[in-house]
């Protein structure tokens, strides 16, 4: 069998024509001349090396389409019956409604969360109920990195970035919600760092937290994008971008003048951070007004998670979030998306195992996050439950993006007396039918009636995952759920139960086990 997807893809709209496919090579088993080409082949065939990216790049959300061999489904969640650890052990106290989901982390400025959830980094579809949904449920959130591509007057001075009207926008959109709980971060990769973004941000539109993006799971590297032209081309390397080939060279304007000249490419450039460049480049954030700092990881080999984790120790970094493979976004190589980096699960395990080390070296551990395909509750707390201690919060990132642009949608339906048929048995208007309004209204008073709908969603799917938790805590008799771990959970197939006793990962032949 083939774990993974044929030459048809949701994210490119490519289509094996025939029902019999070849699962080595995922194409079809029977190819013909008379094909009218339909398949990711046909495609790079006509479109050549765009097609390494999804084509359907835009207002979509894109994840991976790879069944991977283990991931948190091969877990149940345990039971028990006796007992109240984190409650008094009566029938009064110990309730779902008694159970503690609050989580606080920071190294020299602590943050509060009223769960142990975040939302990671993202720029792009409906970021503004993003961010404000994430301040109304008292929780984290992350602006994406290049949040610069997406500013039409953003203004650079001498290579360095002096005006970014955007970025103020951006965190206003949790400031105004702000209740004391969670924090908006902002992502910067190599290319933000070199044209002064961390440091305006930071100065001048009053950002507090900035998150170091060493790679997400779906997208280890960084994007190439198409340029159309030439002066499109100049335009970018003068904004401080990659751009190959190069549009200034004498030689690559006389080719492109006489219609000979290869296509250009913008490339964002790779992090390649020291132990001692990492340090010198936080000492300069915090001396600019950061109270926190965040790394973002993927999972890259398993020497660089240790030397990531180690960094972050040394560093006195607030939070790491590792994502694992299985998410994705509308910039990374489809078949990186489905093909490369560790399952959530697996990512989480060498994690775990290397804070039990680092513990043991009397190590101070940064606040650790996971995320990558986390969507539901039962999911949050087995990837809480797995990181036995280490782990305190779980990144929704596809879902809670989801839950913003079809609440704001379904919201618009309603105003205009279309409410969809699903929705019809709950009311006609928007306090009827948007079920959480009374919860928001006891946070924030009446204005919440008028709230966009888009962030009620995000507040009300957090919420929703934040009930199913208080609910997988009490079955589980722990009221605070700091306390879960492995214990709670139960392996169901060989695969779970080998990596749950360190048997999964075989080392390469030649390597050295652990």
């Amino acid at each position: 069998m083939s774990y993974s997807p044929s030459l048809s893809s949701g994210y490119t709209f490519a289509k094996n024509r025939s029902l019999f496919i070849s699962p080595q090579s995922g194409m079809c088993s029977f190819c013909t001349e008379d094909c009218a080409g339909t398949c990711e082949i046909a495609q790079a065939a006509v479109l050549g090396a765009q097609t390494v990216y999804p084509m359907t790049t835009g207002n979509n959300q894109i994840a991976s389409e790879k069944d991977y061999p283990l991931d948190f489904s091969h877990f149940n969640i345990n039971g028990r019956v006796f007992g109240a650890l984190g409650a008094a052990e009566n029938c009064e106290q110990a309730t779902i409604f008694n159970v503690n989901l609050e989580r606080t982390y920071g190294t020299f400025h602590p943050v509060k969360m009223t769960m142990p959830v975040m939302l990671p980094a993202l720029i792009k579809l409906n970021w503004q109920d993003y961010f404000a949904g994430a301040a109304m449920a008292g929780v984290t959130c992350v602006i994406g990195e290049d949040a610069r591509n997406n500013e039409p007057n953003l203004q650079i001075k001498n290579g360095q970035v002096t005006d970014f009207p955007l970025l103020g926008e951006a965190l206003d959109c949790f400031r105004q919600y702000d209740r004391g709980y969670g924090q908006i971060v902002l992502q910067c990769n190599m290319d933000d760092d070199r044209v002064g973004v961390p440091k305006i941000a930071l100065q001048k539109y009053g950002a507090e937290a900035i998150e170091i993006k060493f790679g997400q799971a779906a997208k280890g590297t960084q994007p190439v994008k198409r340029v159309k032209d030439i002066d499109t081309a100049i335009k970018r390397q003068e904004l401080g971008d990659l751009v190959h080939p190069d549009p200034q060279d004498p030689a690559i304007r006389k080719a492109y003048n006489e219609g000979t000249c290869p296509n250009f490419h913008t490339y964002g450039r790779l992090p390649l951070w020291s132990e001692e460049s990492i340090v010198t480049h936080i000492e300069k954030l915090r001396a600019w007004g950061a109270k926190n700092i965040y790394f973002k990881m993927a999972g890259y080999d398993r020497a660089d998670i240790e030397r990531v984790l180690r960094l972050g120790c040394l560093a006195e970094v607030d939070m790491i979030t590792f994502d694992g493979a299985g998410g994705g976004s509308g910039y990374s190589p489809s078949k990186m998306m489905n093909e490369w980096s560790l399952p959530t699960v697996c990512l989480e395990d060498v994690v775990v195992r290397l804070c039990t080390q680092l513990k043991a070296e009397g190590a101070i551990l940064p606040a650790i996050v996971m995320t990558g395909g986390f969507a539901s509750e039962d999911q949050v707390f087995k990837g809480l439950a797995y990181g036995n201690g280490f782990v305190q919060g779980i990144g929704l990132c596809r879902a809670s993006m989801a839950a913003a642009m079809t609440s704001k949608k379904i919201g618009e339906q309603i105003k205009s007396g279309n409410v969809p048929a699903g929705f019809k048995p709950y009311g006609t208007t928007i306090e009827e039918i948007f079920s959480d309004l009374p919860d928001l209204r006891a946070l924030y008073g009446t204005k919440a009636n008028g709230f966009s709908t888009g962030a009620i969603g995000v507040f009300s799917y957090l919420n929703k995952i934040a009930f199913g938790l208080k609910h997988f805590a009490a079955l589980n008799r722990k009221f605070d759920l700091g306390l879960v771990n492995t214990s709670d959970l139960i392996p169901l197939t060989a695969e779970a139960r080998a990596l749950m006793k360190n048997e999964w990962f075989v080392p390469a032949i030649g390597a050295t086990a652990d």
